[in-house]
């Protein structure tokens, strides 16, 4: 696959392990090697898989981020490379401004900037923000990266 400049959600969908209504952005807007943003809207639909009874509570915000540094991960890569599965080992510093998602009006911009990395885990910095250019929540990410999921049979996934 080669490295667009931008993309519709399909073309993300295509690039992240989220698929359907699981696949929260909308639209890459830039990127370069240490930098993303994109543009959400789904914090709105009633069907947002991760809404509950009291609508989208802010920490979802953190899975916002992680599908853009996913998506950023992807993008890095060398052409033609397999994704390389990773995994939010932790959050860290997180700052949240409001207590849900969906109670704000337009779209969601989300940001994340790689900090450090190396080939097994990548550090991100990333904000989630309102169109008007507020920062809505924040914080930093540790990626872990090609590391299997135990499986329920005490062996790893594959």
């Amino acid at each position: 696959m080669s490295h667009p400049t931008t993309l519709d959600r399909t073309g993300i969908a295509a690039r992240i392990p989220h698929a359907g209504s699981m696949c929260l952005l909308d639209r890459l807007l830039r990127w370069d090697a240490t930098r993303i943003e994109c543009r959400a809207s789904s914090h709105r639909d009633v069907a947002n898989p991760l809404r509950g009874e009291d609508g989208l509570p802010a920490v979802c915000a953190i899975e916002y981020a992680a599908q853009a540094m996913a998506l950023h991960g992807g993008l890095v890569a060398p052409p033609g490379s397999a994704p390389r599965p990773g995994y939010i080992a932790s959050v860290r510093q997180v700052k949240s401004r409001i207590d849900r998602l969906d109670a704000i009006d337009g779209e969601l911009v989300v940001v994340a900037e790689r900090l450090a990395g190396d080939a097994s885990q990548v550090l991100y910095a990333f904000e989630v923000g309102s169109q008007d250019g507020g920062v809505l929540v924040s914080g930093r990410a540790a990626v872990v990266l090609d590391t299997p999921l135990a499986t329920g049979s005490g062996e790893p996934a594959r």
